[in-house]
């Protein structure tokens, strides 16, 4: 406070007489430090130019007016204030508010002192003031900040501590006691805070760090485990870092933060994450995650395995153009693109895969969009289901249903002819012996005797072509050995070799040399026979029979191709009938229908087939496809 000279403070009396008036103002006037003297009744007598600018008023306004009119907002203590110093209390201070007439906010501190008389009579009060604005402000925003510091601190669970190494003190604020689990009046000390970290990795790994950063200078950062005072283990990070003044170590500052409760999360999360891995990686699936652009981001061990690689990374950032053909890789990407762009899932799609190798795998696709938090997509998720063994198996019942249709067909047919023919057969008998009975004539029952004898001939021939039929059908163990076909048609040439020369006939073998095949040979052997015993019996009258044969690889099978010049067939009037039993196209009195039928019966039980293209007059050609695998 300015010091004021005893017969200015203390000489009232003249200065209501006006004793020296003019000299006592100019000196007021002149004070730096912002001052008012009020007399009992609160109202201003002498004042500083200082405290007039201060508050921004005009000299001549202010004097003899209340303090209370000056500043009708100040508060009840100040008031209270003003009034203990007119009852002699001395050095009173406050601190308030004002308000100018422009809204601008200033804090003043008021240091408020009794005013006496030369008899030490109180005589009014003296006040000087002090703009502290600045200083309120950095208090208010000290506070502010330290109760920011203080909520973040306890939501955080972040304490401090400081270690003043002049002194060998250890403090630890409220929060470090906390995490601790020690009281408040706890008094720390730097063996006592190491010996709370767990033994072993814990606290070898902290009295390391605290060495190292004495000796060196360095900062830590680490995440390590405490046990409390009330024994339970916790997982915090502490972190610090040496004081130095004028070079010289002082101490060290550092944080505490219980991460107990985010490192139980993290350890959660990993299991989860580790378990949800095992689950997908050991499902039966094809399972994948696709970005945006269609790179796979994630994939599962089945994936990995089924594009050829031992591990994920190799898959990971790879679309499908960098691992399947573009056309394919176009479809994939185009139903990509759709499930995306529209959020609709594509489910239980058949698909076929064809990687660069060129394998073939058919899967039951689906293909589901992914959503971030903003209900935006992100990718995909693909899961595919390898059913190709399915399809497999699917084309495998579906042949034997073929399989067993026709069978049922040949069976019925089979049955048909069996009752059509033993029923022929009998009728014929039962006829030849009423008349063998009623005739009385030696010569007629000798001629009837003798058709009885070619009757049971027919019948007999019959019967065996029946059990040849029912032979190959049912003759489920047949077993195929590989033969050089070039070579069977020679030896078959060989045999025939009479019947030919007979008829002029002549074969073209055009076989490939080595040209091998997987038969029966029996039926092989019959097969041939047939088609060029055929060739020859149905020759054209003008023409010597000339037959050719040329054999070709098609994909599983070997074609054989017999081809012929001789009367040829029409297939518009008999194609169905072809391979009929006892079906017969031309007048031949050799022909009984039962080659073919029984030609077709052997190639099918080799699982081949056979076709025909033939044109009257000109000639045949069959062809026969043989299973060159199974």
């Amino acid at each position: 406070m300015t010091n004021i000279p005893f017969t200015l403070v203390g000489n009232y009396d003249n200065m209501l007489k006006g004793t020296d008036t003019r000299s006592q103002n100019y000196l007021i006037k002149q004070l730096p430090r912002p001052t008012v003297f009020l007399n009992t009744k609160l109202e201003v007598v002498l004042v500083s130019d200082s405290w007039i600018e201060a508050f921004g008023f005009e000299g001549s306004d202010v004097m003899g007016v209340s303090i209370l009119d000056l500043f009708p907002d100040a508060s009840k203590e100040w008031l209270e204030v003003l009034n203990s110093c007119l009852r002699g209390r001395r050095g009173t201070t406050g601190i308030d508010r004002h308000i100018d007439a422009e809204k601008n906010e200033t804090w003043f501190e008021w240091i408020n002192e009794p005013w006496f008389d030369n008899k030490e009579n109180i005589c009014g009060i003296i006040i000087q003031t002090d703009d502290v604005t600045q200083r309120i402000k950095k208090e208010l925003e000290h506070d502010k900040t330290r109760i920011l510091l203080d909520t973040k601190s306890e939501i955080a669970g972040i304490g401090s501590w400081e270690f003043n190494a002049l002194h060998n003190e250890l403090s630890w604020s409220p929060m470090t006691k906390q995490i601790h689990e020690v009281p408040e009046d706890y008094e720390p000390s730097l063996e006592s805070a190491i010996e709370f970290y767990k033994e072993g990795y814990s606290r070898n790994t902290i009295s390391m760090i605290v060495y190292k950063a004495i000796e060196t200078g360095s900062s830590w950062s680490e995440k390590l485990q405490i046990v409390t005072a009330g024994g339970h283990e916790k997982w915090i990070i502490a972190a610090g870092k040496p004081l130095y003044k004028n070079g010289e170590y002082i101490g060290l500052i550092g944080t505490i933060q219980d991460v107990t409760n985010i490192s139980e999360s993290e350890i959660k999360t990993r299991e989860s994450e580790k378990l949800l891995r095992t689950v997908v990686d050991n499902l039966p699936l094809n399972l994948y995650i696709k970005d945006l652009e269609s790179r796979k981001i994630l994939v599962n061990k089945a994936e990995c395995s089924y594009m050829g690689f031992t591990n994920a990374d190799q898959l990971l950032g790879k679309s499908d153009f960098d691992l399947y053909d573009n056309n394919i890789a176009q479809l994939s990407r185009d139903e990509d693109l759709y499930v995306m762009n529209n959020g609709a899932s594509i489910l239980g799609k058949e698909t076929i895969s064809v990687r660069k190798d060129g394998s073939v795998t058919h899967f039951l696709t689906s293909k589901i969009p992914l959503y971030d938090q903003n209900n935006e997509v992100y990718g995909l998720m693909g899961i595919s289901l390898d059913i190709s063994d399915l399809k497999q198996k699917e084309a495998e019942l579906r042949d034997l249903i073929n399989v067993t249709s026709q069978q049922n067909k040949k069976l019925i047919n089979f049955a048909h002819i069996v009752s059509h023919n033993l029923r022929s057969h009998t009728a014929n008998f039962s006829m030849l012996l009423d008349f063998l009975v009623s005739e009385e004539d030696p010569k007629e029952k000798n001629r009837i005797i003798h058709m009885l004898t070619e009757a049971s001939d027919n019948l007999l021939d019959t019967l065996d072509n029946l059990n040849e039929v029912v032979a190959i059908n049912t003759n489920v163990n047949i077993e195929k050995v590989s033969v050089c076909l070039n070579e069977r048609v020679k030896a078959l040439e060989k045999t025939l070799s009479a019947y030919l020369i007979n008829h002029n006939a002549s074969i073209k073998n055009e076989i490939p040399k080595g040209t091998r095949v997987r038969v029966v040979p029996a039926y092989l052997d019959s097969i041939l026979m047939n088609f060029l015993t055929n060739a020859v019996k149905y020759k054209h009258p003008e023409r010597d029979p000339i037959i050719r044969l040329s054999a070709r690889k098609n994909k599983n099978f070997l074609e054989l191709a017999i081809e012929d010049n001789g009367l040829g067939i029409d297939l518009d009037k008999y194609g169905d009938k072809l391979f009929g039993m006892y079906k017969t196209f031309h007048s031949h009195k050799d022909a009984r229908g039962i080659g073919l039928y029984i030609t077709k019966n052997q190639i099918e039980a080799m699982n081949g087939k056979i076709t025909a293209s033939s044109e009257v007059g000109k000639g045949t050609t069959f062809k026969i496809y043989f299973d060159d695998k199974n």
